[in-house]
């Protein structure tokens, strides 16, 4: 008799292992989320790309997954017009409203066709997986492959026979910027708003490890921009940043070619700079010699201006109404080894019982002069928004007026191109403040700007400091007017 076997034991199922992605596919998603996120839900850029709290499918990518990402949203933005435009002239009809994601795909696959250095049949092929993905899509893989195959054929035919300043600036401001800059000021500035931005940098005059904390030793920023050894812009300069092209425009500030996290480049954690827009950093440098002085920062976050003051000798007073702004620009001072009193109020009611020698009101607008950096802004402001800031801003203008003491400096600047948020605020201020103009001379601004309107103020144009390499060229579109408190 043969002894009973043991059972076997059972066998352990085998675990299941998710499907890879094809190849790009992740990072072409999210930017076709971020691109939703825009253009449907009305989101900024920026709070989309805060891996705190943004969009959840870019949130989950790697560095490298999710720069492309970044740079196709940003691009597919920035160029939105001529991608619509070369669509619509491959579709015969519309999509129907079946049809999912389908449009978001091909604008992700168009993008990098008509305008990235991507291999034409790779892009193809993830727009054609990313369709088999979602189940609205699926059904219009095949329109999607024959619309993009078409495209890469005659992408230069298409390319050619665009208008493309006027295509990728939408009508509302086409109209105001030609009635107020003209048809050639307005297509140069349309021009300059296709081409990527470089980095600029305001240099720290004197970095904590060299200063400490204080923030009330060293260079002002305004005495180096009105040295007479600054160097002219086309002079490129020996940069700390190895490798990267350079250069040094008129006001100090350092320009270099874009690319890279902000925090993985030389002399970040240490504090030896900040990112500044050069037309962002003039304003504090018009508030003069400010040693010892005591300046209002309104509206001051993130922060560029308020270091830009401390770094030149004051003893500033921020307010900004938002506290998670107000965190990120106590993060800054303390990188860049500064000190300021910091406070969280509406600035329009604050009133601290005292007041300044000096204001610096860089005032809450549609800051339509920075679509370059933020090409999200035509697609999320309207001429409402426009009328809602400007009556703002002249609140805040009157309550800054308040806080001067007699014979102060205040400085109002705006990062837009509309003259409802610059010419007008300042025939405002002085028919109804105790305002005198003070005139800005090209002296003090190394040239930069350029005269607008009355009581001597300057504005600063995207199409401005042209450049042999376009990234070089270029200004965020700027308000500035001084007065003096009467």
């Amino acid at each position: 008799m043969s002894a009973a076997r043991s059972p076997r034991p059972a066998r352990r199922p085998e675990p299941q292992r998710e499907t890879p992605a094809p190849t790009g596919l992740p990072a072409r998603a999210a930017a076709a989320s971020v691109l939703d996120g825009v253009l449907v839900r009305r989101q900024p850029l920026d709070a989309l790309f805060d891996l705190g709290g943004g969009d959840p499918l870019y949130r989950k990518l790697g560095d490298r997954d999710r720069a492309l990402a970044r740079a196709i949203a940003t691009t597919a933005l920035r160029r939105h017009g001529q991608v619509a435009d070369a669509l619509d002239r491959m579709l015969e009809r519309p999509l129907p409203s079946r049809s999912g994601r389908t449009r978001r795909i091909l604008e992700i696959a168009a993008t990098q066709i008509l305008f990235m250095a991507a291999p034409p049949h790779a892009v193809v092929s993830v727009a054609v997986d990313m369709a088999e993905a979602d189940r609205h899509a699926k059904h219009f893989k095949g329109l999607v492959n024959a619309i993009l195959r078409r495209l890469v054929t005659e992408r230069d035919a298409i390319l050619a026979a665009q208008d493309a300043p006027r295509l990728n600036t939408p009508d509302w401001l086409w109209t105001r910027w030609v009635a107020y800059y003209g048809e050639a000021q307005t297509r140069a500035i349309a021009a300059a708003h296709m081409v990527e931005p470089a980095l600029d940098l305001t240099l720290n005059p004197s970095p904590p490890p060299e200063r400490g904390r204080s923030g009330a030793a060293g260079v002002g920023v305004s005495d180096t921009a009105r040295s007479d050894d600054v160097p002219p812009p086309a002079l490129r300069a020996t940069s700390p940043f190895q490798g990267e092209e350079s250069l040094v425009l008129p006001n100090g500030t350092l320009r270099l070619t874009p690319g890279g996290a902000i925090e993985s480049l030389p002399g970040f954690a240490e504090g030896a700079w900040w990112v500044q827009d050069a037309a962002a950093a003039l304003p504090a440098q018009l508030l003069g010699d400010v040693r010892g002085f005591t300046v209002l920062d309104l509206c001051a976050a993130p922060g560029g201006k308020t270091a830009q003051l401390c770094a030149a000798g004051a003893r500033v007073t921020a307010v900004d109404q938002s506290a998670s702004r107000m965190d990120r620009l106590r993060i800054n001072l303390k990188r860049l080894g500064f000190e300021a009193e910091t406070i969280v109020a509406d600035a329009t009611a604050w009133d601290p019982g005292r007041t300044f020698d000096a204001i610096l009101l860089d005032a809450p607008c549609s800051a339509t002069g920075t679509i370059r950096r933020h090409p999200d802004i035509p697609h999320l402001k309207t001429p409402a928004d426009i009328e809602t800031l400007a009556a703002l801003q002249r609140r805040l203008l009157a309550q800054a007026a308040s806080l001067l003491r007699p014979g102060g400096t205040l400085v109002f600047s705006t990062c837009s191109l509309e003259p409802e948020e610059g010419e007008a605020q300042t025939a405002t201020a002085l028919a109804g403040l105790p305002l005198d103009p003070y005139p800005i001379p090209a002296s003090e601004t190394a040239g930069l700007g350029h005269p607008a309107g009355e009581g001597g103020a300057i504005r600063t144009l995207p199409s401005d400091l042209p450049h042999e390499n376009p990234v070089f060229g270029g200004l965020a579109g700027f308000y500035i007017a001084r007065y003096r408190r009467r």
